[in-house]
């Protein structure tokens, strides 16, 4: 069974996850802006990474 996370803990998973959502936002606003391919390709898989990511921080908080 796991240790449950302490308060500050929870506060800075919440900021990070905060932070990643921002981020993913931004790649996924400049990925469609970006006209260089190799650009688009590195923004989208950013946006993939950190979905996954953010899916995990999400399942951390719960």
């Amino acid at each position: 069974m796991p240790k449950p996370i302490g308060v500050h803990e929870t506060l800075e998973l919440h900021e990070l996850l905060m932070f990643k959502n921002v981020c993913t936002t931004k790649s996924a606003t400049m990925s469609g802006l970006a006209q260089d391919d190799e650009l688009k390709s590195i923004l989208n898989q950013d946006v993939t990474v950190s979905r996954q990511h953010i899916e995990q921080l999400k399942g951390i908080l719960s």
